[in-house]
């Protein structure tokens, strides 16, 4: 794959693939509410696995919650300072 590179005002920027402008795209869609309250619920059922018995379940769940929460992070990245704002349109 090649990527472009424009001048942005006196920076180097590289231009985005496909598939990260489409993620990008679907994801600006998306509040960045979703993924805290998924991460916060996560550790809730993950909690009440531990304190039921379920120690395995309840491991996997808490560790689930880190990546919803750096995916969250990305999502508020796409927002702010995404491709969108070098480029016009989506293609």
């Amino acid at each position: 794959m090649v990527e472009t590179m424009n001048r942005i005002e006196g920076q180097t920027a590289y231009a985005e693939g496909k598939v990260a402008k489409t993620i990008e795209h679907q994801t600006a869609k998306m509040p960045s509410d979703i993924f805290l309250w998924t991460a916060l619920s996560t550790m809730g059922v993950a909690l009440f696995l531990q304190m039921s018995g379920k120690r395995h379940r309840g491991l996997l769940l808490g560790q689930l919650a880190a990546p919803i929460l750096i995916l969250g992070l990305y999502n508020k990245l796409v927002k702010v300072a995404g491709s969108d704002s070098t480029e016009q349109d989506f293609a």
